[in-house]
């Protein structure tokens, strides 16, 4: 008796388990009644009909596709290697169950095949520089085919690109040549800076002589200036008898001079008669005393 009723209890638990099911969030559960669909259920509590009832679950969850490196041939027929990720995301769980059996298999083969298309358009160069535009290509590429199986591809990332080793070498000096053409523009521009500075500091010392040469000449021409006009000045009040008596100086040097000759110029006569002039009137001052 009591082994009937372990018995009991254990079927119970079992049919309990198939028939009770608990769903997440993140979940959905495509229901078979007989291998008919009935949708899917879920989130939450889903009860079935044990041995009727068989449920499939499926993940909303976007999920990634790891494609390993494959070889392809570019327009310019240069081999290349190329691997990438696919990230995806179920849309309708019942069309992801129904449509497909294997999307992981499927949707690499479609991946490769997709990739091979694409890159056998793109040169050489193109690829290496244009990785972006290749994401957005195989991305609309792989989602027109897998929306008919209920998932949407939300973004592919080619994670490493390797050309042949004798492109990498000469991609190599290629990147070489650029950094010395980079160093000889950079040095040139330096040289070029000092070469500007140089002369502008040789522009500014001559500017600046030239004006101290301007300043020192009117300096200069004004004081030729003051001392022809103290000149003038002095030349005004020198009245006649002073200049006869100057006059008489310079004919006593040249008379102490050891030579025999003497010169009397013919203006001689017109100074004396100031001098004599003076004498009678000295003659005559003393005459009244």
């Amino acid at each position: 008796m009591i082994w009937v009723i372990v018995v009991a209890v254990l079927v119970f638990i079992v049919l309990c388990a198939a028939a009770i099911k608990v769903v997440r969030e993140y979940q959905r559960l495509v229901v078979f009644r007989l291998g008919r669909s009935l949708g899917a259920r879920g989130p939450g509590l889903v009860i079935l009909i044990p041995f009727i009832d068989r449920p499939v679950w499926t993940d909303l969850r976007e999920l990634f596709l790891e494609i390993p490196r494959q070889t392809c041939i570019t327009k310019d027929n240069a081999p290349i290697d190329i691997d990438f990720l696919i990230y995806w995301k179920v849309m309708d769980p019942a069309l992801t169950v129904i449509q497909v059996k294997n999307f992981a298999g499927a949707s690499q083969g479609i991946a490769t095949t997709t990739l091979r298309a694409v890159i056998g358009d793109i040169a050489l160069d193109e690829v290496l520089s244009k990785r972006e535009d290749i994401n957005h290509t195989l991305r609309a590429k792989l989602d027109e085919v897998t929306e008919r199986w209920g998932v949407k591809v939300t973004s592919v990332e080619i994670r490493e690109i390797v050309p042949p080793k004798d492109i990498q070498d000469a991609m190599n000096r290629q990147m070489s040549a650029e950094r010395n053409r980079r160093a000889m523009v950079i040095e040139s521009e330096g040289k070029r800076a000092s070469a500007i500075l140089v002369a502008e500091g040789e522009k500014q010392s001559a500017i600046l002589k030239a004006e101290g040469d301007r300043q020192a000449a009117i300096l200069r021409a004004e004081g030729f200036s003051l001392a022809l006009e103290r000149i003038s000045s002095v030349a005004r009040n020198i009245d006649s008898k002073t200049m006869t008596l100057q006059y008489l100086d310079t004919l006593k040097n040249i008379g102490s001079s050891p030579s025999t000759k003497y010169i009397f110029p013919l203006e001689f006569m017109s100074f004396l008669k100031p001098i004599a002039g003076l004498a009678e009137e000295a003659v005559r001052h003393s005459a009244s005393k």
